[in-house]
């Protein structure tokens, strides 16, 4: 199997009928049982999607995923995830096929709670602009003398938000009103997956020289066993702020290997939420090269051998 070198943004698959269209994944009808996940090369940046992609991104991050779904249960007692396969279903065509190499996972077809399950270790991002200006996150008092991406005292934190439709920003929340969204059994069990998952992820890229400051998960349920299930992609560099172990310092923002190197570039260019922005060569091929990193150090593979295992 070889990943396309072209930087795919459009998916053309004519042999599965599509559900949807997210910033980054395509999703198919594939079954009654199952769906095929298509990430493309398209990136997003404070919710708002790029005119152009990232090189690679769509196989980096489906790898990825991949990876940590095969790992994960291991780890975490009881996991259950969506994950079925990255092999292309039966039903592509010899051309479609060929489209998604390396780019597609096929997954179990379930009903996906509305939440973004928000974990945080370290008080960054939105999290250190409310915790300067009021001392919480989220809403939660936090002790003073924070450093700008400390660690948040006691360990990582839930802080639940809105899953929004596609053009609209997530909302934070509650862990009360995700509860209400959800019902009690269901928040609590996601929640105490979310932090034993992002615990697990952590301690694992620790081990490969690599923090992981704070994730979202989500979550769907399998109503036959009444299960609460991992699903979407889980500790990516588009789901997760990542940054080398040797490089960390608190007091300041730190190098990265997700987003946050476009997110500076539209903020020092005053395209922050901007539509139609065009990125420069040099910026997408430089948050490509971060993305190659932190999958090379996660899996201990680059993603051409990935891909060939997969041949």
């Amino acid at each position: 199997m070889a990943s396309s070198q072209a930087v795919l943004t459009e998916v053309p698959l004519t042999s599965l009928p599509k559900l949807s269209t997210g910033k980054v994944r395509d999703l198919y009808d594939i079954d009654a049982a199952s769906l095929l996940f298509v990430t493309t090369d398209r990136v997003s940046a404070y919710d708002v999607v790029m005119a152009n992609g990232v090189p690679h991104k769509g196989a980096l991050l489906t790898q990825l995923s991949a990876h940590w779904f095969r790992l994960l249960p291991r780890l975490v007692p009881g996991l259950r995830t969506h994950f079925l396969a990255t092999r292309a279903p039966d039903a592509l065509s010899a051309t479609d096929r060929q489209t998604v190499a390396g780019r597609s996972m096929t997954v179990r077809k379930l009903k996906v709670f509305p939440l973004e399950a928000i974990v945080r270790g370290y008080i960054t991002g939105s999290s250190w602009k409310e915790y300067s200006a009021k001392g919480t996150v989220h809403g939660m008092a936090m002790p003073a003398g924070i450093p700008e991406c400390g660690t948040v005292p006691g360990g990582p934190i839930y802080t639940p938000s809105t899953k929004a439709p596609l053009g609209q920003s997530d909302e934070n929340i509650s862990r009360e009103r995700a509860a209400a969204i959800v019902g009690e059994k269901y928040a609590a069990r996601i929640e105490e997956l979310a932090l034993a998952v992002f615990k697990a992820g952590q301690a694992y890229a620790d081990e490969r020289g690599i923090i992981i400051a704070d994730t979202k998960f989500e979550f769907g349920l399998d109503e036959e066993t009444d299960e609460i299930v991992l699903v979407d992609e889980v500790l990516t560099s588009d789901s997760s702020r990542m940054w080398p172990k040797d490089k960390y310092e608190p007091g300041r923002d730190q190098e990265s290997f997700d987003k946050q190197f476009l997110r500076n570039w539209l903020t020092k260019e005053g395209l922050k939420g901007k539509e139609g922005v065009v990125v420069p060569d040099d910026v997408l091929q430089a948050t490509s090269d971060r993305y190659r990193e932190v999958f090379q150090r996660l899996t201990g593979k680059t993603l051409e051998e990935a891909l060939q295992e997969e041949s």
